[in-house]
């Protein structure tokens, strides 16, 4: 079994950390943002899927073809953020299965159904995404998840040509802590979870 993490690393992933919308002007650079994708991939998905792709918005002209999809709530967010990821996935993910999942026909599980490849890309995607989510907080960066955006927008603005399709959206850089909003309330236990 492996140690647990401490108090202090404990708190900077989870009990410590809250969600941005105001960011310092500090950019991220792009060493470090391919560390956030080599700590990411490595997240569990079903049957090695990897179905995530991510598209790390950072320079003005990316921002630029970014805002017209956003809802207005979260245009000054994100256009003040570092980086903006668009967490896809790929509708053809199990192209790559037989190289990602080399013991057993796992693309033929897909090909044969559209509703099950769908499940699973958009399933294991939203876990791949939360892995980078958490990987950018182990790195010291702030985050904001966000899902205010026009879907189809985005996906004829940046997948037009590919198989790739938006999930979610994820600000990314160093906050402002003086303008972070209080933890709002979570479940209890007894709310949530059942142990059988």
């Amino acid at each position: 079994m492996n140690t647990p993490l401490n108090d202090a690393a404990l708190g900077q992933l989870f009990s410590q950390a809250h969600s941005h919308s105001n960011w310092q002007d500090k950019p991220i650079p792009d060493e470090v943002i391919q560390q956030l994708y080599e700590l990411t991939k490595l997240g569990p998905t079903s049957a090695n899927c990897c179905p995530a792709r991510f598209v790390f918005i950072t320079s003005e002209a990316a921002k630029a073809k970014l805002k017209p999809c956003l809802s207005s709530g979260n245009v000054v967010q994100t256009m003040s953020a570092p980086c903006t990821v668009i967490v896809a996935y790929d509708a053809q993910f199990y192209d790559q299965l037989p190289t990602l999942f080399p013991y057993a026909d796992a693309k033929s599980w897909f090909t044969s159904s559209p509703e099950a490849a769908y499940e699973t890309a958009m399933r294991n995607s939203s876990l791949q995404g939360a892995y980078l989510l958490i990987a950018a907080r182990a790195l010291g960066l702030d985050t904001g998840a966000m899902s205010g955006f026009n879907p189809d927008k985005l996906n004829e603005t940046f997948f037009a040509d590919s198989s790739w399709k938006v999930n979610f959206l994820i600000n990314i850089g160093v906050g402002a802590p003086d303008k972070v909003h209080q933890r709002l309330p979570r479940l209890n236990f007894n709310d949530a979870c059942k142990v059988l």
